[in-house]
C-alpha cells in the first residue's frame, strides 16, 4: 500500500521539525498510541492499539529514523507485531518546505501488512490507512500550531 500527501502547518519550519523528533508529541499525534519511548537519537519503541475492521491488534515495534536532513527531510521507518493479528511494516519520506503562512508537510507513504490483518481486504486496508495518516496529521498539526517556543 502507497499513499503520499500534503499538509500545511502553521507553525515555522524548525518547530515543526522539532515536534516530528519529539517522542511526547508523536505519541499524542499517532492514533491507538499506548507508548513511545526514545531508545537512541535515531530511534524508538512504540505500542500502538488498533482497529481494522472488525480485528483490534495490539502491535509492539521499533520506529527508526534515517537519511537525516535536518531541519528538511527524514525517512521514518517502523516494524511492529500484533500476535495473531499479523504484522506491520512500512515508512515514510517526510519532505519540510517553509512557505509564507508556515511550514507545508509532504509525505509519501508505503507499508505492508501480513497475518490475519492482510485477510480483511486492500480496500478497507487503505481506507483505515488513510483515516489514520489524516487523523495524524491533523492532530499533528493542531498540536504544533498551538506549542509555544518551548513546546
Amino acid at each position: 500500500m502507497e499513499m503520499s500527501g500534503s499538509d500545511r502547518i502553521a507553525a515555522p519550519k524548525e518547530a515543526v521539525w522539532a515536534a516530528l523528533n519529539d517522542p511526547a508529541v508523536l505519541q499524542q499525534c499517532i492514533p491507538g498510541c499506548q507508548k513511545l519511548e526514545k531508545v537512541s537519537d535515531n530511534e524508538m519503541t512504540a505500542t500502538v492499539t488498533l482497529k481494522v475492521g472488525p480485528v483490534k491488534a495490539s502491535f509492539s515495534g521499533k520506529v527508526t529514523l534515517s537519511d537525516i536532513d535536518a531541519p528538511n527531510s527524514y525517512r521514518i521507518t517502523g516494524e511492529g507485531t500484533g500476535g495473531v493479528a499479523g504484522f506491520a511494516k512500512g515508512g515514510a519520506n517526510v519532505r519540510l518546505e517553509q512557505d509564507a503562512d508556515g511550514t507545508m508537510l509532504h509525505y509519501d507513504v508505503d507499508a505492508q501488512i501480513g497475518g490475519k490483518i492482510a485477510q480483511l481486504g486492500s480496500r478497507l486496508i487503505d481506507s483505515t490507512a488513510k483515516k489514520l495518516a489524516g487523523e495524524f496529521f491533523t492532530k499533528f498539526g493542531s498540536v504544533v500550531a498551538g506549542q509555544d517556543n518551548n513546546g
